[in-house]
């Protein structure tokens, strides 16, 4: 088990934020800071998952792993989240159809795009296994299938060159935006939520930043010079979300998605504004922790556990919003919804460590 640290605390944060922002309505959304700017905790999580690659792979004191072995790494951590989205998803499909069930109400089976599954079961079979059939708020571990997926390539360059791996990234960010390329969905029509070609450069970024910070104290000294900035760049987020400010994508120029706050293509204003969150709040764990202890502690422990967490808090979340339906929210439903949410939250971590202490300590045969 790791001692608790920054990158595990903010990663146990963004999982918090994205179970309760999973929950729409309900009273505590108001309060994460995705209401508050243009970015939000899935920006967060994406770039944690990149710094998190370049631990991995280089180890805290920068010496990289052989080059087989990072590879291998990523691609076993791929199947396992590729293996974590079939399970969610097929749980989802059941926790849906049974709430159809329960509550005698056939509507339910259109929530989240389930409905396509209903109708043609056997297309939605394949395109779950080709994750192209996705739910709404299920979208996240495919997105996370591909960019660990393809993070070899990256993770190879930055061997050689870390600005040659973010270019190569930038390169294929730009052209997605400009041409607006986007992974299909099938069956069905439209795209993926979380376009992975425009996304992956949040990885990419966390990956080389790591790597600049183990060589020299120079992007810590950076970063707290453009601190001033960064304040500056939530400040101006927050007002642009409470004056509702959007830019009409029908009248920006093309290619328009360099003008737009769009979640799927990951826009330059959107990674402006995280740039600037980034830069805000990082400080921040080092005033917090000596405050906020048993806090620290339980969003670390779920921040080291991070794929068991955030697949459970996408099933409970969904539990949330048929309680809700079901009772019509309020006060105290929204208490005992997010309360036992985040007990579960925890307790899946804690169980997971458990297990894992557990099988470490038993005996060989």
């Amino acid at each position: 088990m790791r001692d608790p640290n920054a990158i595990d605390f903010w990663r146990g944060f963004a999982l918090v934020t994205i179970f309760i922002n999973h929950i729409p309505g309900n009273t505590f959304e108001r309060y994460t800071f995705s209401q508050y700017g243009i970015s939000d905790a899935a920006e967060l999580f994406v770039f944690l998952a990149g710094w998190s690659i370049g631990i991995a792979t280089r180890g805290r004191d920068g010496v990289p792993e052989p080059p087989g072995r990072s590879v291998v790494r990523l691609l076993a951590r791929t199947v396992e989240v590729y293996r974590a989205q079939l399970t969610v998803m097929l749980l989802a499909l059941a926790i849906i159809a049974g709430a159809a069930l329960l509550l005698d109400n056939p509507l339910i089976l259109e929530w989240h795009n389930a409905g396509g599954f209903f109708a043609d079961p056997i297309q939605s079979v394949c395109g779950m296994a080709l994750l192209t059939y996705q739910l709404g708020y299920f979208n996240i571990l495919p997105l996370y299938v591909l960019l660990i997926g393809i993070a070899p390539v990256f993770v190879l360059v930055g061997r050689f060159s870390l600005i040659a791996a973010l270019a190569l990234s930038g390169s294929i960010y730009l052209a997605s935006l400009v041409f607006e390329w986007n992974v299909p969905s099938w069956p069905g029509e439209g795209d993926w939520f979380f376009d992975p070609l425009c996304w992956q450069l949040l990885l990419v970024l966390g990956f080389v930043l790591q790597g600049w910070n183990l060589r020299s104290d120079a992007l810590r000294r950076w970063s707290r010079r453009l601190f001033p900035a960064g304040i500056a760049i939530v400040l101006l987020g927050i007002v642009l979300a409470v004056t509702e400010i959007r830019p009409d994508p029908m009248v920006v120029p093309e290619p328009r998605l360099l003008f737009t706050f769009e979640k799927t293509y990951l826009t330059p204003a959107r990674l402006v504004h995280f740039l600037g969150v980034l830069l805000a709040f990082a400080p921040l764990y080092a005033v917090l922790v000596p405050r906020i202890g048993r806090i620290a502690g339980y969003l670390s422990q779920m921040g080291r556990n991070s794929l068991a967490v955030f697949s459970m808090g996408s099933i409970l979340s969904l539990i949330g919003q048929l309680v809700r339906f079901q009772t019509g929210g309020g006060l105290l439903i929204d208490m005992l919804v997010a309360g036992s949410g985040l007990v579960g939250l925890g307790f899946t971590a804690w169980f997971v460590e458990w297990r894992s202490r557990s099988k470490s300590s038993r005996p060989r045969p």
